[in-house]
Parts: C-alpha cells; structure tokens; sequence
C-alpha cells in the first residue's frame, strides 16, 4: 500500500549535512495540519523530516540531508545533538491519549522500508524522544515505543533490544 506522501518544506533547519545514522521518534501532541502550520512558522524554530498523520498520510518537512530541529538538548549513543545525526519523524497526535494507528504504522514501516538498508539502520540507531532527553520530553508513551519496536523487529527480521 502506498501512502500519500507530499512536501511542504520548512525553514526550521540548520545549513548542516545531516549524518542519518538513526531515527528519532516524537509524537507532535497536536493535529496533522496543526503540526504542519507550526512547523511552518519561524518563530517556532522546530521541525521534523516527516510527519504521519492518523491516516497514513506523510509530510516531509525537512529533507533528510538536512538538519531539522526536532531533538533540542539531548544524547544518544554517546553522542549530544542528536539533531545533528538523527533523522526526526513524528506521529501527529498524542501517544499517551491515542495509540498510533493501523495506517500511521505501515506508513512508517514504507517510509523506513526506502531508508533501511541504504542508511544501514538497525533498531540500535533507533529511539524516541523521552529516551534522549530524560526528564524534559515525554514521547513516546513507553507502551508505543515498546510495540514500535516489536513491530520493527518482525518487520525487518531484527531482534528486538
């Protein structure tokens, strides 16, 4: 299955090369177009690479070359700035009201399934936001991390952690 996928590109990035070394998941807490037209905005200063609506639809925001602001203040695999490396994708909503749906997971699977192997990705380079900034940042709900994961692992034939 496809998913409808479309670009509205916002100016929320750094001039870096963006590393692509992992995934870093968030849930954006508000609606599909409500997190597009905040990413829009300057004065925000955040963005992700891409957003997945509750239907599966996607909108890149930031192109994977680039750096987004998605992370802020955070460490993972030893490194700080996880913006710098990680690839920023969000589920529009909120985990902890609503679990992803159905359609947010096999998009997310076919958008992962065109990145898998090219950027070597394995579930080690993978984490959400709560675990990258302990104590400022709250997504994933743990119980949806914890079904990503599994979800990933049968997916792509890679033992969980």
């Amino acid at each position: 299955m496809a998913f409808t996928e479309y670009e509205r590109l916002s100016p929320n990035h750094g001039p870096e090369t963006h590393e692509r070394l992992g995934v870093l998941f968030h849930h954006s807490q508000m609606g599909f177009e409500e997190t597009i037209t905040r990413m829009l905005d300057p004065a925000s200063q955040v963005s992700y690479h891409c957003l997945i609506a509750g239907d599966g639809t996607r909108c890149t925001l930031v192109r994977d070359t680039v750096v987004a602001w998605h992370a802020g203040k955070s460490e993972f695999l030893g490194r700080s700035r996880c913006n710098d490396f990680m690839l920023g994708l969000a589920f529009a909503g909120d985990t902890y009201r609503s679990p992803i749906t159905e359609s947010q997971m096999a998009s997310l699977l076919e958008w992962l399934g065109s990145r898998w192997a090219p950027l070597s990705l394995s579930l080690d380079r993978l984490s959400d936001h709560r675990q990258v900034a302990p104590g400022r940042k709250q997504d994933l709900n743990p119980s949806q991390w914890d079904r990503l994961i599994r979800t990933l692992a049968d997916h792509f034939g890679a033992p969980a952690p």
